[in-house]
C-alpha cells in the first residue's frame, strides 16, 4: 500500500481519538450541571426546612408573638427565604431543562453524526485500497505474461536456429510465443486500464472524498464547541434571570426590617399588661412623740362624725390593693373592758394607748372579712390553674375589659351567624310557600324556632357580658348581688363592709372590682362598721410544717418559704394540692402541699394564733 495511504489512515485515527475527547468534555460538562443541580434543589429544601422550622405553631403562644412588628418583620422574612428557596428550584429546573437534557440529546446525535463520518471515511479507505490492490495485480500479471513471452520467444529463436529440429517443432514454438506475445499485450493493455482507474480513483479519493468527510468532522467538532460555549451562557443566564426576583426578596426582607416599629411594640406591652389600677396613695404619719388619749368612740374608724374616719380609711385601702401585701403591723392591743375592738386570745401589748388608730386599721385588716378574702384565695388559685369565672373577675381590670369586649365582638359574630341562617331559612320557607312543589314550608319551622331560641340566648348573653363591660368601664355602678358579691356572715346593710370583702375575696387570683365612691362609703353606719370588725375572728393554727423545698412565692396569694424553714399550718389541704400557712402576724399565704411536710395537731381545741 502507498505512503499516502497509511497517512490517511493516521489522520482518521486522530481525529477519531479528538472527537472522542470532544464527546467526553462534553459529558463531564453535564455530570457538572447535574451536579450543579443537585446542589440548587438541596439548597432550596434546607432552605425550606429552615422557614417552616421557625414559622410560629398553629394554636400556639407563637402567633400571639407576631402582633409585634419585630416578629412580623422575623416572619416577612421567613417568608421571604421560602420565596428565595423557589428560585434555587427554578434554577435546577432550567438548568435541568435547557442544559442537561438537551446537551444529553444533543451527545447522541454527535455521536451517531460522528460514528456516520468515520464510517465513511472508512469506506473510502476501503474502496482506494482495494483499487490499488487491483492495480498491484494487472501489475504483476502483466510483468508475468511480459516474462513469458520474452521465454517463449527465446525458446523460438533456439528452436530454428537448431538444425535437428523439425520444421514441425518450429512452427509449434513460433505459434506458442506468438500466444504469449498476444498475452503480454492483452495484459498490458488491462494494467494500463486498471492505473487509469486507480489514478482516476486515487484523485477523488485525496481531492474529493476525504477532504469532504474531513469537513463534514470539522463542522461536527466546531458545532460540539459552539454548543459548549451556548450551554455556559445558558448557564450563566438561568442564574441571571432569578437576580431580580432574590433581588426583589432582599428587598422585601429589608423593607420589613425598616417597618419595625419599636414604639408601637413598647405600646402593645404597656396595652397588654396594664392592670388599670389606681397607684397607691400616700402613707400618712403617724406621730408617735406626743401620747394620743383618746376614747374609744373617738379613735374607732366608725367615727364618721365629719366624715375624716371614712376619708382616712378609704384613702390606706386605695392605697393597700389587697391584704397578702406584707407589712410591719405593730402588735394589736390587748383585750380591754372599754375596746369593743379587742382581740380575743390576743398577746398583751403596752403599745396599745400610743397607737389606737393604726391598731384599729390592723384590726380592720385581719379581721374576719380578712379570713374570708384569705379562703379565697384557694378558689382564686384553682381559677389561675384552670379555667377563670365567666366575667373574667380574676383578671385585673383593663385585662377584664379587654376580655369582656372580645366575648362580646365573638357574641356579635355568632348572632349575626345566626341572623343569617335565619334570613336564608326565612326566604327559603316563602319560596315553599309559594312553590309548594319545591318542598314543605312546615319543615322549616322547626329550624326557624330552634334559630330564634339560639338567637335569644345569645342576646342574653352578650346583655350578660355588656353589663359586665359596662360595669368595668364605669358606665354602671358596681353590682352587689348578694348571690356572688356577699357574704353570708354579712347584713345586706353593712355595704361599705360587703364591697371592701368582695374586693378583697378576689385579690388572690387578681381580680379587683372597682372600689366603692365615697358616697357609699359614707352610708355605711358606722357602728355596724365597727361592730363587722370586733365580732371577726383570724384562723386559729392547727399544726405547724417543715419546709422540704425552697418555694419562690410569686404569684399573689403566695408566700416564699426556705428549705428546713418552720412555719404554722393555718388550713389544711382540701384537695387542691395547696397548704395554707403563716410565718408570723404580717406573712401568710399558700404554699404547695409537696413543698411541706404537715404536722397537724389533733388536741388543739382553742385558738393559737399569733394576734
Amino acid at each position: 500500500m502507498g505512503p499516502c495511504c497509511f497517512s490517511a489512515q493516521d489522520q482518521f485515527d486522530n481525529l477519531e481519538k479528538h472527537t472522542q475527547w470532544g464527546i467526553d468534555v462534553l459529558e463531564k460538562y453535564i455530570k457538572f450541571v447535574k451536579e450543579r443541580t443537585e446542589i440548587e434543589i438541596n439548597y432550596a429544601k434546607q432552605l425550606r426546612n429552615l422557614s417552616k422550622k421557625y414559622q410560629p405553631k398553629k394554636n400556639s403562644k407563637e402567633e400571639d408573638e407576631y402582633k409585634y412588628s419585630s416578629c412580623r418583620a422575623f416572619l416577612a422574612t421567613l417568608n421571604e427565604i421560602n420565596d428565595y428557596a423557589g428560585q434555587h428550584e427554578v434554577i435546577s429546573e432550567n438548568m435541568t431543562s435547557q442544559i442537561t437534557t438537551e446537551l444529553a440529546r444533543y451527545v447522541q446525535e454527535l455521536k451517531q453524526e460522528r460514528k456516520s463520518h468515520f464510517h465513511d471515511g472508512r469506506k473510502a479507505q476501503q474502496h482506494i485500497e482495494t483499487c490499488w490492490k487491483q492495480l498491484e495485480s494487472s501489475k504483476r500479471r502483466f510483468e508475468r505474461d511480459c516474462k513469458e513471452a520474452d521465454r517463449a520467444q527465446q525458446y523460438f529463436e533456439k528452436m530454428d536456429a537448431d538444425i535437428n529440429v523439425t520444421k514441425a517443432d518450429v512452427e509449434k514454438a513460433r505459434q506458442q510465443a506468438q500466444l504469449r506475445h498476444q498475452m503480454a499485450e492483452e495484459s498490458k493493455a488491462e494494467y494500463s486500464s486498471t492505473l487509469q482507474k486507480f489514478n482516476h480513483e486515487q484523485h477523488e479519493h485525496y481531492h474529493t472524498h476525504i477532504p469532504n468527510i474531513f469537513q463534514k468532522i470539522q463542522e461536527m467538532e466546531e458545532r460540539r464547541i459552539v454548543r459548549l460555549g451556548e450551554s455556559m451562557k445558558t448557564f450563566a443566564e438561568v442564574d441571571r434571570q432569578v437576580i431580580p426576583i432574590i433581588g426583589r426578596c432582599l428587598d422585601e426582607i429589608t423593607k420589613a426590617a425598616e417597618s419595625i416599629n419599636q414604639k408601637n411594640d413598647s405600646q402593645m406591652v404597656i396595652e397588654a399588661f396594664k392592670s388599670g389600677f389606681e397607684p397607691p396613695g400616700d402613707v400618712d404619719f403617724e406621730d408617735f412623740t406626743q401620747p394620743i388619749k383618746r376614747t374609744i368612740s373617738e379613735s374607732s374608724l366608725s367615727n364618721s362624725k365629719d366624715g375624716k374616719s371614712e376619708s382616712r380609711f378609704s384613702s390606706k385601702s386605695k392605697g393597700k390593693l389587697w391584704p397578702f401585701i406584707k407589712k410591719n403591723k405593730p402588735p394589736p392591743p390587748p383585750p380591754s373592758s372599754g375596746s369593743p375592738s379587742a382581740v380575743p386570745n390576743g398577746p398583751q401589748s403596752p403599745k396599745q394607748q400610743k397607737e389606737p388608730l393604726s391598731h384599729r386599721f390592723n384590726e380592720f385588716m385581719t379581721s374576719k372579712p380578712k379570713i374570708h378574702c384569705f379562703r379565697s384565695l384557694k378558689r382564686g388559685l384553682s381559677l389561675k390553674l384552670g379555667a377563670g369565672p365567666e366575667d373574667f373577675s380574676n383578671l385585673p381590670p383593663e385585662q377584664r375589659r379587654k376580655k369582656l369586649q372580645q366575648k362580646v365582638d365573638e357574641l356579635n359574630k355568632d348572632i349575626q351567624k345566626e341572623l343569617d341562617q335565619r334570613d336564608a331559612l326565612t326566604k327559603m320557607k316563602d319560596v315553599y310557600i309559594k312553590n309548594p312543589q319545591m318542598g314543605d314550608a312546615a319543615s322549616v319551622d322547626h329550624k326557624l324556632a330552634e334559630l330564634g331560641q339560639n338567637l335569644e340566648k345569645l342576646r342574653l348573653e352578650e346583655q350578660k357580658f355588656l353589663g359586665w363591660l359596662a360595669e368595668v368601664e364605669g358606665r354602671l355602678p358596681v353590682r352587689t348581688e348578694p348571690a356572688r358579691r356577699q357574704s353570708g356572715l354579712y347584713e345586706p346593710q353593712n355595704t361599705l363592709t360587703v364591697n371592701n370583702c368582695a374586693q378583697d375575696r378576689e385579690s388572690p387570683d387578681g381580680s379587683y372590682t372597682e372600689e366603692p365612691s365615697q358616697e357609699s362609703e359614707l352610708k355605711a353606719p358606722p357602728p355596724d362598721f365597727d361592730d363587722e370588725f370586733d365580732d371577726e375572728e383570724p384562723l386559729p393554727t392547727i399544726g405547724t410544717c417543715k419546709a422540704l423545698y425552697t418555694f419562690e412565692g410569686q404569684n399573689e396569694g403566695t408566700i416564699s418559704v426556705t428549705e428546713g424553714e418552720t412555719l404554722y399550718v393555718i388550713e389544711e389541704d382540701k384537695g387542691d394540692g395547696w397548704t395554707r400557712i403563716r410565718r408570723n402576724e404580717d406573712e401568710e399565704g399558700y404554699v404547695p402541699t409537696s413543698y411541706v411536710d404537715v404536722f397537724l395537731d389533733k388536741n388543739v381545741k382553742g385558738a393559737k394564733t399569733y394576734i
